[in-house]
C-alpha cells in the first residue's frame, strides 16, 4: 500500500475533496503540521512513497510574508526529486516546488479567485486533465515554473495554472479538491483575508459540484501519470 506525507501550513486546509479518491484505491496519507511548533520537517526517510505540499492561506514565498519553514522545505524537495519520489504542491505548495526546482515564485496579492483552467495539450494528465475545468485559488503569491517544467493548464489570462516535471513533480496553482469550509475557515483562522471574500465564497457555493465533477478524470490522469496504483 503506498502511504503519501502531507505538509499542511494552516489548520483550515487538507487535502479536502481529494481524500475520499485517496482512499478509494487505498493509497494512505498523514498529515504533518510543522506550523504548530510541536513536529519538525520531515527527513527524506520518513517521507514515505511521496510527499505532498499544500497553500498556505495568507503565506507566500516571494518576500511579503514568507512561509516561516520555507528554507527547509525546499531543501526537502530538491532531496526528494534527486531521489525520485512523489511531490504534489498546491497553491503555495507549488510555489516551494517551482523555486525547489530552480525556477521561483513571483509575488502577488492576497486573493481569493475562482476562475476556468484550458487545458494545454491533449495529453495532460495521461489525456484525463478535462479540457477546461473550474478551479479555486486562495492565497499569496504565484509559482514560477523553471523553464524545462511541462505546462499542463493556464488560465484565462495565460499563466501557468499546473505543471509538470518529469513523472514524479507536479505543480498546482489551485487546490483541485477545495472545499467552501476550507476558505471559511481560513479567514477565520488568520487576520488577514483577501478583499471580495464574501463575494468568492457564493461564487464557490454554486461552483462546487463542478469543482468535484472535474476531480475525478484529473485524479485519473494523476494517479496514471504519477503509478501511485503500482
Amino acid at each position: 500500500m503506498k502511504k503519501l506525507t502531507v505538509l499542511q501550513h494552516t489548520s483550515a486546509e487538507y487535502l479536502g475533496l481529494i481524500e475520499d479518491h485517496l482512499e478509494g484505491r487505498r493509497i494512505r496519507f498523514r498529515y504533518i503540521r510543522p506550523f504548530t511548533g510541536a513536529v519538525a520537517i520531515p527527513t527524506l526517510e520518513e517521507v514515505g512513497d511521496g510527499l505532498v505540499l499544500l497553500g498556505g492561506g495568507p503565506w507566500g514565498s516571494a518576500g511579503e510574508r514568507d512561509l516561516p519553514t520555507l528554507a527547509e522545505e525546499q531543501a526537502l524537495v530538491r532531496a526528494c526529486l534527486m531521489a525520485n519520489k512523489l511531490v504534489l504542491g498546491f497553491g503555495l505548495g507549488a510555489q516551494v516546488l517551482a523555486r525547489a526546482a530552480g525556477g521561483g515564485s513571483a509575488p502577488a496579492p492576497l486573493a481569493c479567485t475562482l476562475g476556468e483552467g484550458f487545458r494545454a495539450s491533449d495529453t495532460a494528465l495521461a489525456g484525463y486533465l478535462p479540457e477546461t475545468f473550474p478551479f479555486c485559488r486562495y492565497g499569496r503569491d504565484r509559482p514560477v515554473p523553471p523553464d524545462f517544467a511541462t505546462i499542463l493548464a493556464h488560465d484565462a489570462q495565460g499563466a501557468p495554472l499546473a505543471f509538470q516535471m518529469g513523472t514524479t513533480a507536479f505543480g498546482f496553482d489551485y487546490h483541485p479538491g477545495i472545499k467552501v469550509a476550507m476558505i471559511e475557515d481560513l479567514i477565520m483562522e488568520f487576520e488577514e483575508s483577501p478583499e471580495g471574500a464574501g463575494e468568492a465564497l457564493a461564487h464557490l457555493r454554486a461552483t462546487q459540484t463542478a469543482i468535484e465533477d472535474a476531480l475525478v478524470p484529473f485524479m485519473t490522469g494523476l494517479i496514471a501519470e504519477t503509478g501511485l496504483m503500482r
